[in-house]
């Protein structure tokens, strides 16, 4: 079997081997022709430089006996001796770089001729030079041995030059051949390298494409795709590979349908049961599941989109639950109201994300709960503590009248035993007014009756007002109270009063289970949409238990020594900063102290939504 690592070695190994001929060839000719022009340099070259030199060098001694014989002995004495050691140290030369057929021969003549040459010089120059003798004897001897002697250096000259030429052309034809051979086997190359291409498409590219579409076909959800093979290498067994994957693919789909069949029909049967209308929706809002309350009061029913029905609080809850928008109203907000055979029903709403063991968000569950019967309960309750507190406050003003007048001694003289008694039922009737008006302003929150100022107010102003009134009081039971707040703060929406009813119940509280010595601290702090005021104080805290229901009407922590008060303190000022838009927190540890915290939005900030 020829696997895919042997088809990938056999092209490329061609390649390889194209290139390892090329490049030795190449190298083996350019030597060839390196040792061609190496000749001609080092070898012919000389020799035509040292017949050059010959030649130049006997002419100039014929012109220097041509001086001698024309009566200037001393130049023409100089100009021989100079040129005869140029035309032997030439000669040498020649004579040592013989490379050519017949040359040696030549160079010997020469050599000869040279030799018999400077003899007839020298005797003519012995004898009277410039007589009329010497210039018989010059044309008749000197002048026949120059023409031969240079004309012999000429026949090794043309000779030399014949050789280089038939050099040149023999590296001529050389290079001709030698670039033959490299277009073709750069042809041979290009084949090559063409029939790689094609097999490598036929071999590699292209099975890997079809597995490419397959993969494809199988993400589009076509698990019933087998991928042909065609070959044994690996990319065949990653086809069948792929074959099993798929395989198990499908028989884990038929098992995840058979149990996904079944978990609808458990959840279909388990919502049923139910009396709230509940549906569970997909990330478009289309509805899968829903009870029949659902089907039968709000007409959700599968298959319906949530945004195509008449409620658009519900459709604005489930894009923010997919959005994953905090959610900043109460409950009390979120209520929906419909008409039911002719009657008026209220409905809470309420939606929570579904999400799968990534944390992925694939859904929502909407939540609509019947709240009529609560709702009138609530307002039974709302009108009866409005009633009785109207109905109470009238009696109350007259007795604390009475009382106020008689502790005035208008109406005669008190012993001390009767005013110490009007002085206690004045201390309780006043507190019985505190606490028919805490339950009017909590019947006026609660009906939205209680009219708000909002403003944009400084918090600093807010902290330095809410605190002035009981610095005199800290001071007195030995109490420290400090204020910290940043220079940037911006300001926050606020109605002035309510929030100065707020502090006051918070420094009011701190202040009474402080013990001397203690600390109070009344600080801000700003985020991006709102700013969070605090107040801490390092007195006995609130036990644990106690922590979730210390907003609740009438609630007052067991066994905690108080003077006054009537548990509704903490209730208003929690209806009060979430009529704000906020939210109230507390944290205690029992023994070291306890921190109150609220937030106010931003004046800067737009508003939030309503839902």
């Amino acid at each position: 079997m020829v696997g895919l690592r042997q088809k990938l070695s056999l092209g490329f190994g061609g390649l390889l081997l194209i290139i390892l001929i090329i490049g030795g060839q190449s190298i083996f000719q350019f030597r060839e022709l390196g040792q061609s022009i190496d000749v001609i340099l080092r070898e012919n070259y000389q020799s035509v430089v040292a017949c050059q030199q010959m030649k130049e060098a006997i002419e100039r001694m014929d012109s220097g006996i041509l001086f001698v014989l024309l009566g200037y002995d001393e130049e023409g004495g100089k100009l021989i001796r100079t040129n005869e050691e140029r035309f032997e140290k030439a000669l040498e030369v020649e004579l040592g770089n013989i490379t050519v057929p017949g040359e040696g021969e030549k160079a010997t003549a020469l050599k000869g001729l040279f030799a018999r040459y400077r003899e007839a010089l020298d005797s003519m120059l012995a004898k009277s030079p410039s007589g009329e003798l010497s210039r018989n004897r010059y044309f008749r001897e000197l002048l026949p041995l120059f023409l031969q002697t240079k004309e012999t250096a000429d026949e090794i000259l043309r000779m030399n030059q014949d050789n280089m030429h038939d050099a040149n052309e023999r590296a001529r034809r050389q290079a001709t051949f030698a670039r033959q051979r490299m277009y073709l086997l750069l042809s041979f190359g290009f084949l090559i390298a063409v029939a790689f291409i094609f097999f490598t498409g036929r071999w590699i590219l292209r099975p890997i494409n079809r597995l490419i579409r397959s993969a494809e076909e199988i993400r589009g959800g076509n698990l019933d795709l087998v991928v042909q093979t065609d070959s044994r290498d690996e990319i065949g067994r990653l086809s069948e590979a792929f074959n099993d994957m798929t395989a198990s693919l499908r028989e884990f789909r038929r098992s995840d349908q058979t149990k996904l069949i079944r978990t609808q029909q458990a959840t279909q049967e388990t919502l049923e049961s139910l009396s709230e209308a509940v549906a569970i929706l997909d990330l478009e809002g289309k509805v899968e599941i829903s009870t029949e309350a659902a089907r039968k009061l709000f007409g959700i029913q599968a298959g319906t989109r949530l945004r195509d029905l008449p409620y658009g609080e519900l459709s604005e809850l489930f894009q923010n639950v997919v959005a994953g928008v905090p959610d900043r109203l109460g409950k009390r907000q979120k209520v929906l109201q419909q008409f039911v055979q002719g009657r008026e029903r209220y409905f809470s709403f309420d939606a929570a994300p579904i999400r799968n063991r990534d944390g992925e968000l694939t859904g929502v569950v909407l939540i609509l709960k019947d709240v009529t019967e609560p709702r009138r309960l609530e307002e039974m309750k709302s009108n009866l503590v409005s009633t009785v507190s109207h109905q109470l406050r009238t009696p109350l003003t007259s007795i604390r009248m009475a009382i106020h007048l008689l502790l005035e001694e208008k109406v005669g003289p008190l012993t001390e035993k009767q005013a110490e008694l009007l002085l206690t039922a004045r201390d309780e009737s006043d507190a019985l007014h505190g606490i028919l008006a805490n339950l009017l302003d909590i019947s006026r929150m609660e009906s939205g009756r209680l009219q708000m100022d909002f403003q944009d107010v400084s918090p600093a102003t807010l902290v330095t007002e809410a605190v002035a009134p009981f610095r005199r009081a800290a001071q007195d039971g030995g109490v420290e109270m400090e204020t910290k707040l940043p220079g940037d703060l911006p300001t926050v929406c606020a109605d002035a009063g309510q929030i100065g009813h707020v502090f006051a119940n918070l420094l009011s509280n701190a202040l009474r289970y402080t013990a001397p010595g203690g600390r109070i601290m009344v600080s801000a702090e700003a985020d991006e949409r709102m700013v969070r005021f605090s107040v801490s104080d390092t007195g006995s805290g609130i036990p644990h238990q106690f922590l979730q229901r210390i907003f609740e009407h009438f609630f007052r922590v067991p066994e905690q020594k108080s003077e006054t008060g009537a548990g509704l303190g903490l209730a208003i000022a929690k209806q009060i900063v979430e009529a704000h838009g906020g939210h109230i927190n507390v944290e205690s540890q029992e023994g070291k102290g306890t921190i109150f915290s609220f937030t106010l939005r931003r004046g800067d900030c737009p508003a939030e939504p309503m839902v």
